[in-house]
């Protein structure tokens, strides 16, 4: 797991770095640029396709005369040579194109000293733009820009505005035309526009300067610190965002690089030290609670006991199932077989049972009886409980999770429609005193608490409602996220598109209650948090693994329940 921080915490840690530690801001500035200008020239590393369409076949802005038109000047004339002229260039000059965009905070200070740099690492054009109002350039960027004019660069302003485009062909002056012909041809551009503090929408040049990195479809862009465009906490895309083929981030990761739209935009996200004391780092962070991204498990699964028997894994009951929804019961009791469970018990209501008994061979199926107080009995001999899976919502079905909910003394995970019995009910959730564990997802979540659709601080929301009721959330989704209730949160990086379908929530269900339930796990002290982010990454390797050898389109639920074996091995003690 790698820790996380918020962009308050960050520009705090910049803050006691610099004015309490004495470290220089020019240098962290300078390794901040050389971990950018390295990730550049990685880039422009490999080997240039002599086929390929000239300036990575991008479009080129080039306004031709109008129909019926009079023919051009000779002025007009050689302008429009001058523009093919920059086109053409690219076929007889190999040299790099790097263009790099700089705003007027720090960030954009790390993109010109990322420029200076580039220009000093072997053959390169780089063309340096500034973005914005120059009397809010900070100090250290015009020490970098005066840096950079002694190396025998530019920085040049930029200030083609596309908020118009129906006036823009009209408005555009010829050198203009020339910039963005040029930008056409680049083979990298670098995005240092804004940086971690970004909270309001993408406007006027600056949204024309991040529509001239999305446009380039074949060029990659290299972001300082995260996307331009993308709120640093939540992954909220502020109007338009840049695509970054790398993110090159600064002593921590942000959660908006791993979580909601930001994920999609940050592409390989490199962390880099640029300096900051470790020391400064730990006694800023270690009494706060835990915020990390999970791209594999903490630590490995110990090894089973050779001793023990199938009570010693686990006795888990699930309550699942109804008319027109068998998979879900199937899935999740599979799934927990799968990640150790020693015995599942399946109770789905009597019109579905003969269908749901013939599909299952380990587990344990048998019809719900009428009496609620029966149910309770046989759960009661359980380990863990596992409520929701294709459960319906009936009020016979709700009053019966609401029941379990009031009753039970053993952790619970509630998912699907265990979740949507309690909407009005949350005082039940509240006075629960063992474990429970909620796995909703956004839609779920919004009918739980209210809340509107899309969930765009999906961290702090997971957070407040797994703090206000004293519960382990679960918010599935892109970056996953799982709060626990003393603040402290993970954000999953493993799994893929290829997972959003019906019945892979099941299989989650069905992990984190196998377990939960498993007694050589179980820990002295409570550490079913870690359990819960543990079946969470699990899942996602598992989905990682089925893209691989399936392709995303074509994996189905079952298939990550058949790679959970590979996952787990790998993940298991094998030691003596």
């Amino acid at each position: 797991m790698l820790p996380l921080a918020t962009a308050a915490q960050m520009k705090e840690l910049d803050r006691q770095a610099i004015q309490e530690r004495g470290v220089s801001s020019l240098e962290l500035m300078e390794n901040a640029a050389q971990a950018v200008a390295r990730a550049v020239w990685e880039l422009l590393q490999p080997e240039v396709d002599k086929f390929a369409p000239i300036g990575h076949g991008q479009s080129v802005v080039i306004f031709a005369n109008q129909k019926d038109a009079p023919p051009p000047t000779d002025e007009e004339q050689a302008q429009m040579d001058e523009i093919r002229a920059i086109v053409e260039s690219k076929n007889d000059d190999p040299t790099p194109r790097v263009a790099v965009f700089c705003g007027p905070g720090n960030n954009g200070g790390d993109g010109v000293a990322a420029a200076r740099l580039l220009m000093g690492m072997g053959p390169c054009q780089v063309r340096t733009f500034f973005v914005g109002d120059r009397a809010k350039m900070t100090p250290d960027e015009r020490a970098m820009e005066e840096k950079l004019l002694a190396a025998g660069g530019r920085l040049e302003d930029f200030t083609v505005d596309m908020t118009d485009r129906s006036t823009l062909e009209a408005t555009m002056t010829y050198e203009q035309q020339k910039l963005l012909t040029w930008l056409s041809t680049c083979d990298v551009m670098v995005d240092a526009l804004f940086g971690i503090g970004l909270t309001r929408p993408v406007e006027g040049v600056f949204r024309t300067a991040v529509l001239q990195m999305r446009s380039r479809l074949r060029c990659p862009v290299v972001s300082c610190d995260i996307p331009s465009g993308v709120n640093a906490d939540t992954g909220e895309v502020l109007g338009e965002a840049v695509q970054a083929k790398v993110t090159v981030t600064f002593t921590r990761g942000k959660p908006g690089l791993y979580s909601g739209p930001g994920a999609e935009q940050a592409g390989e996200v490199r962390i880099v030290d640029i300096g900051i004391p470790h020391d400064l780092e730990h006694q800023m962070f270690w009494a706060l609670p835990r915020l990390e991204v999970m791209h594999r498990p903490d630590s490995q699964l110990p090894r089973r006991p050779r001793n023990a028997h199938k009570g010693d894994f686990g006795k888990l009951f699930i309550l699942a199932g109804s008319e027109g929804y068998t998979g879900a019961p199937v899935l999740a009791a599979r799934a927990a077989l799968r990640t150790g469970a020693g015995l599942v018990y399946l109770g789905v209501p009597r019109d579905i049972y003969p269908m749901v008994a013939v599909k299952c061979d380990e587990a344990m199926p048998f019809p719900l009886p009428e009496d609620d107080s029966a149910i309770l009995e046989k759960v009661r001999g359980c380990d863990v409980a596992l409520i929701g899976p294709g459960l319906g919502r009936s009020a016979k079905a709700e009053q019966l999770v609401l029941s379990l909910l009031a009753e039970l003394d053993i952790p619970v995970v509630l998912d699907a429609d265990g979740i949507n019995a309690l909407a009005g009910h949350i005082d039940v959730l509240d006075r629960r005193s063992a474990p429970t564990v909620l796995t909703p997802h956004e839609g779920e979540f919004a009918r739980l608490t209210g809340c509107a659709l899309p969930v765009k601080d999906r961290l702090s929301a997971a957070r407040d409602f797994a703090r206000d009721h004293g519960c382990i959330l679960v918010l599935k989704g892109q970056g996953t996220v799982t709060a626990a209730p003393d603040g402290s949160a993970w954000i999953n990086a493993s799994g893929n598109p290829g997972m959003a379908k019906g019945g892979s929530g099941d299989v989650l269900a069905g992990m984190t209650a196998a377990l939960l339930g498993q007694k050589h796990l179980r820990q002295e002290r409570d550490n079913t948090e870690e359990l819960v982010t543990a079946a969470v990454c699990f899942h996602g390797l598992a989905g990682d693994a089925c893209a691989r050898r399936l392709g995303e389109y074509a994996m189905l639920p079952t298939d990550l329940i058949e790679a959970l074996p590979q996952v787990l091995r790998e993940w298991t003690d094998d030691g003596p």
